[in-house]
């Protein structure tokens, strides 16, 4: 059951009630450790943390799966929709997380 519940994305239903109690948005960086935060993200910590973190967001939605902090490719994506985000692009990720999840690309 585990599997598929990661595999569809449906593990992540209770991150709702947080959206519900403005704790988090739909889409935006996702929630970060605060030591994750301090270990890949020194210079940018007041920057990412302007934004209510997301139940999705561009990195989910472009293969979370193939994206890490080893080649700083998470950081710069989750920096990249910070200095972007809009509404348009917002409109943008949650039919691209959509397709990923129909699809199911990007969970394992």
């Amino acid at each position: 059951i585990g599997r598929v519940l990661r595999k569809t994305s449906l593990d992540e239903i209770p991150q709702f009630f947080n959206i519900l109690k403005g704790d988090m948005s739909l889409i935006g960086p996702r929630p970060i450790l605060k030591s994750e935060l301090n270990k890949y993200y020194p210079a940018n910590q007041d920057k990412l943390l302007k934004v209510r973190p997301g139940l999705t967001g561009y990195w989910q939605s472009h293969g979370r799966n193939n994206v890490s902090y080893k080649n700083n490719a998470r950081q710069n994506m989750e920096l990249y929709y910070v200095d972007n985000c809009s509404f348009i692009f917002d409109i943008i990720i949650f039919f691209e997380t959509f397709i990923a999840v129909f699809n199911t690309r990007g969970a394992n």
